[in-house]
């Protein structure tokens, strides 16, 4: 009798390449972030990447970093983790997300008000802004759980 294969990759793994792969779909030239939401039996209910808002014309607007607010892509881009929560198929109450950045601290509040307990993340780039400060301050505050994952896939892509 043969006998199941033993090198699978595990849940964490396999969630986080497809938070990759949904960011391939963000349009942003700078920065493509991607989010999973996968319920306690590991069944994927969400996926999202950071891009404008859905229906909105993206040629209208523009995907400067610097300059007036207005004029920036910060005013109207929807980040990976909310648009994960939008797109989700049922509530996310008691999930997990996975996602390429750590979340800013308006998807933290999304993410806590949606019931989410876990997060796992691969990039804290941006730790000690004030925005990310915050961000652990309100997932702190409310129980939520983050830890930090590097993907195989991504160090097999960055082998430096």
């Amino acid at each position: 009798m043969e006998k199941a294969r033993e090198n699978y990759i595990s849940w964490d793994e396999c969630f986080m390449r497809m938070s990759h792969v949904i960011a391939e779909r963000s349009k942003d030239p700078s920065t493509q972030a991607g989010a999973v939401i996968a319920d306690k039996n590991n069944i994927v209910i969400g996926l999202g990447y950071n891009g404008f808002p859905r229906g909105a014309d993206d040629s209208s607007f523009s995907w400067d970093r610097e300059g007036d607010f207005l004029d920036t892509k910060y005013a109207y881009v929807c980040h990976a983790e909310e648009n994960a929560i939008y797109n989700s198929s049922k509530q996310p109450h008691d999930c997990k997300i996975y996602c390429t950045l750590f979340p800013c601290n308006e998807c933290a509040k999304a993410i806590v008000q949606n019931g989410i307990k876990e997060i796992i993340f691969e990039n804290d780039k941006y730790h000690d802004d004030k925005v990310w400060i915050a961000s652990r301050k309100i997932l702190d505050s409310a129980g939520v759980k983050y830890r930090q994952y590097i993907s195989d896939y991504t160090n097999s892509k960055n082998p430096n």
